[in-house]
Order: structure tokens, then C-alpha cells, then sequence
């Protein structure tokens, strides 16, 4: 009888083992569940969170693409996870998609001490740390999560992205210079940087988008007419949305050594873009495309994953 009962425990312990590696995916990683999850990585001291979302279809033995998302000012992973629509498209599209949160400062923002803003560490910009404040390092964060992504999960190395939303937006821009060896395209959403930058580590696509509408968050002014982008883009006086096109575009035209010469697409009842492409004939994934949405302010665009998506699964690292 105690041999029975010690086969039966032997067996029991085999079959639960077994349904344990099929649930995981992966025996040796850390567990995971379908759908919604929060994990932490220690970066530099500091626990930093994210959330990834994990498809219905993921299947362990294929390598799956992965998109990161990323908030602005005073969100977090979790707010994105739930509002940008970017889990919808991964359960559609069978991708693994990655919501990071920024960290807290004190920051001086307009001659003001803000206390517990989250920010992505993306400079220069139009804030500064509060004294004694020290910026995380959000580069090797994200390198981080793709570290414990692939103890985790059978990602694709070539077709890893990367989308950012205001100062999340920026965040990409910085990413473009920094990272471009590891995305395979990004996408920077109502802001990015403009100025002093490193060289980039390789020239990729990028698509910048931006509403007609869109001052900021709270900001006013006039509407830009739609039929305006390619007075915006070569006009270094407008003051329309701020002066920014003209910036942004002027940034990345030297940084990644763009033709000044862009071709305009679109419908101005919608959304209207241009495209720059590389002065280097070799170079066919060095591409910029900025564009203009109707009606749209300060937020990330309803629908936007899903045209997003549909711009970024065009490309992956060579």
C-alpha cells in the first residue's frame, strides 16, 4: 500500500509539474498569465514597474513581435495598459505589448516646483529636476525589461518597437538616437526633441504625429489649417502649433541626414503627412513621416494603435 501511495504521490507530482511548464511557457522563467501582468526590474537601485500584456495566441515556440508604450506627464503603464488601445491590437495582431511607468520628481516646470510628477527622463526640455534630484537612467530601463522579456517569453529581436505619447513622445525621440539599434521603427506622438543631439546609433523609420489642434496639455491657440504642414515644416517664424514641425523636422532632417525635401500625401479632411526620405540611396529605412490630424488636441488618438501598428509591422531590423 505505501509503495501505491508513493507511485500515485510520484505521479501526482510529475503531471503537476508538467501542467505548471505548460502554463508558464517556459519552465525556467518566471511565471506569466495570459493577458494582464505586472512585473518590477531593479535598475540602478530602484524597483521600476511595467505591464505587459500577453495575447490569447502567444504561442512559446514562435518568436513574437513586441511594441512598447509608453504615457506622458503624470500617467503610468497602468493607465496606458487600459486606455490606448494598444492590448486590443496585440490580442488581434498575436503581439506582445509592454506598458513601462516613468518615475517620480520633483521638477520646476514655467518657474514652479512640481512635486511627484512622473517624467520620462528625456532632455532638454521644457523642465528641469528640482536641486538635489538625481534623473533615472529610462535607457537602461528599457533595456532591462528586454532582458526579462526574453527570460520570459520567445520574442523577435528584429521586430521590437516602440510607440510614445507627449513627454512619452519625447522619450521616443530620444530612443530614435539611443536605442535605434534595438527598435526596429518608433513612433513619437505630439512631441519629440529638437536641438543638440547624439549621433543616432542607426537611421530608422520614425513617423511623428501631431493634432492641428494640439498646444500641449491645457495649451490654446489657433487651429492650424490642414493645408498648412509644408508652410509649418519650412517656416522658422510660425508660431502655428508653436513653432514645433519646423523644429522637430529641422532635428532630425541633420541628425539623420534627410533630403530637406518631403513628399505630401493625404486627405486634409483627415490626416495629411510628409514624407522625407534619406539622402543616401543605401539607406531605404531611413524614413521620416510627419503628420497632421484633423480636430485633434492634446491626446493619443482614438484608433491610433491600429494605425500605428499598421505603419510599424511594415518594418524590422535588417
Amino acid at each position: 500500500m505505501r509503495k501505491l501511495m508513493l507511485l500515485f504521490t510520484s505521479g501526482f507530482i510529475v503531471f503537476f509539474s508538467s501542467c505548471t511548464k505548460e502554463n508558464t511557457g517556459n519552465p525556467q522563467s518566471p511565471k506569466y498569465t495570459i493577458g494582464k501582468n505586472r512585473f518590477t526590474v531593479n535598475v540602478n537601485g530602484d524597483d521600476r514597474e511595467y505591464f505587459v500584456h500577453v495575447p490569447a495566441g502567444y504561442n512559446s515556440s514562435s518568436r513574437t513581435p513586441v511594441v512598447f508604450m509608453l504615457h506622458g506627464t503624470n500617467g503610468n503603464g497602468e493607465d496606458f495598459y487600459t486606455d490606448s488601445g494598444w492590448k486590443e491590437v496585440g490580442e488581434v495582431e498575436n503581439i506582445i505589448t509592454v506598458f513601462p511607468s516613468s518615475w517620480k520628481y520633483c521638477i520646476v516646470e514655467d518657474g514652479q516646483q512640481k512635486p511627484n510628477t512622473e517624467k520620462w527622463n528625456a532632455q532638454p526640455a521644457g523642465w528641469t529636476p528640482c536641486a538635489g534630484e538625481t534623473l533615472r537612467d529610462d535607457i537602461k530601463f528599457f533595456k532591462s525589461i528586454i532582458t526579462e522579456l526574453d527570460s520570459k517569453f520567445k520574442i523577435d529581436h528584429k521586430r521590437i518597437y516602440l510607440v510614445g505619447f507627449s513627454n512619452g513622445g519625447a522619450m521616443a525621440s530620444k530612443c530614435t538616437y539611443e536605442m535605434s539599434d534595438i527598435f526596429a521603427a518608433i513612433v513619437e506622438s505630439a512631441a519629440s526633441l529638437f536641438g543638440q543631439q547624439p549621433t543616432p546609433l542607426r537611421k530608422l523609420p520614425v513617423f511623428f504625429q501631431r493634432g492641428n489642434e494640439d498646444y500641449g496639455p491645457g495649451g490654446t491657440g489657433p487651429t492650424a489649417p490642414m493645408s498648412s504642414l509644408s508652410f509649418m515644416l519650412t517656416d522658422s517664424n510660425t508660431t502655428l502649433l508653436q513653432g514645433h514641425l519646423y523644429k522637430f523636422s529641422q532635428t532630425n532632417i541633420y541628425y539623420f541626414g534627410l533630403n530637406p525635401k518631403f513628399t505630401i500625401a493625404g486627405d486634409e479632411n483627415s490626416i495629411v503627412t510628409a514624407t522625407y526620405t534619406s539622402n543616401n540611396p543605401n539607406e531605404p529605412l531611413n524614413v521620416y513621416t510627419v503628420a497632421l490630424i484633423k480636430g485633434l488636441r492634446h491626446s493619443y488618438p482614438d484608433g491610433a494603435a491600429v494605425k500605428n501598428w499598421a505603419w510599424l509591422k511594415q518594418y524590422s531590423l535588417p
